[in-house]
């Protein structure tokens, strides 16, 4: 049997930076996420958001890319008891609705990473729980300001420790790397509440736009300490290419929100929908990944497997695009040629996007590959 589920997430300012709703079951009332079963005709990511909204009252983008899959045991009215292998999906909550569905039946809670992981019975859906933003990688890349333990906890030399302290004590790189970040992420919130809200458009698009300006002033600093440092955590270029490619990422989402205000378009299909979705996920793979490369000797296999992620997201958005383009020519091409090529440019737009959400993942392997 197999089976679909939500996780639906949220970040706040709590030491993990993120929170997961669970569900009580019906039956049992212990805690669970909202699951179900496939439906035929709704894809497996947009049947999952319905769940979650129908178990758990809430209701977001839901990431068509699953993080994994884990197994339980499922009792059927009959007596028996089949295996079922559950998909996963990643939902970022942007609605929690005070009634639902399901209200009377079931409680729902947000608990921290490690809470959800402790709170539910199933082995594989804790792994999975953990690894979403993993506590011990965030530990583990804080930083230090003894010697001793960095060189201990990082497998760096004394040497190489001591190289470190001079660095520039008040403006920091990896702080700056997870600022620049911070901007894609919120640049994608704005894209994705851009693309699912009929109201204030003009507020979106001008909130991509700040938040462009912003990525803009954080690449000049770190361009300006690149020059002005004589040590650096990394090789210089490659330092220029990592902010770079994130620059480019928020460039991109700009462009997007320009097309879509100069031809003041609103007829979203549901292809591009998918697309931004990936866009908000794996922006939040991003903002995961950039505290890490504080240690990048001790967060190596974390860090591959995070850019594994956003390169897996990226081919998924491809096949997207595709398909979203070819459903657009049939229903447009013949009829509406200019609608077509509107949607056209827009669908690209957003594929851009996801590229050059893979290239941040390719420079962040590329750092990973010489220093871990």
């Amino acid at each position: 049997m197999r089976q679909i589920a939500a996780l639906p997430y949220r970040t706040d300012d709590s030491a993990e930076g993120i929170r997961v709703l669970l569900v009580t079951s019906r039956g049992t009332r212990r805690w669970v996420i909202p699951k179900g079963n496939a439906m035929n005709g709704v894809s497996a990511h947009a049947a999952a958001a319905l769940e979650a909204e129908e178990e758990a009252g809430v209701t977001g983008w839901a990431c068509p890319t699953p993080i994994g899959s884990y197994r339980y045991r499922k009792r059927r009215n009959n007596g028996s008891s089949l295996m079922v292998d559950v998909e996963v999906f990643p939902l970022a909550v942007q609605d929690e609705l005070p009634d639902w569905k399901e209200a009377a039946e079931r409680d729902r809670r947000w608990f921290t990473l490690a809470e959800a992981a402790d709170n539910v019975n199933e082995p594989d859906l804790r792994d999975l729980i953990r690894s979403f933003a993993a506590t011990q990688f965030r530990a583990a890349a804080a930083r230090t300001t003894m010697l001793g333990a960095m060189a201990q906890k990082t497998g760096m030399s004394q040497m190489f420790g001591w190289f470190q302290k001079l660095l520039p004590a008040k403006v920091n790189f990896f702080d700056l790397f997870e600022a620049h970040v911070a901007t894609v992420v919120a640049g994608a919130d704005a894209l994705a509440r851009l693309f699912s809200e009929s109201r204030g458009r003009a507020d979106h698009i001008r909130e991509i736009n700040e938040r462009e300006h912003d990525a803009d002033d954080i690449i000049r600093e770190v361009l300006h300490l690149v020059r002005r440092t004589f040590l650096t955590p990394f090789d210089r270029s490659a330092i220029t290419s990592l902010v770079g490619s994130i620059d480019d990422s928020i460039d991109l989402m700009q462009s997007a929100a320009s097309a879509i205000d100069l031809y003041e378009f609103s007829d979203f299909d549901q292809e591009m929908r998918d697309i931004v979705a990936l866009i908000v996920e794996s922006s939040r793979v991003l903002s995961e990944a950039m505290p890490l490369l504080r240690n990048v000797s001790g967060n190596g296999k974390r860090l591959h497997e995070l850019t594994e992620r956003l390169v897996r997201m990226e081919g998924h958005a491809d096949e997207i695009h595709r398909s979203g383009l070819k459903h657009a020519f049939q229903a447009h091409g013949a009829t509406d040629p200019m609608g077509f090529i509107v949607r056209r440019e827009i669908f690209n737009h957003l594929e851009r996007i996801t590229d050059a959400l893979e290239d941040v993942a390719n420079e962040i392997d590329g750092i990973v590959i010489d220093h871990a």
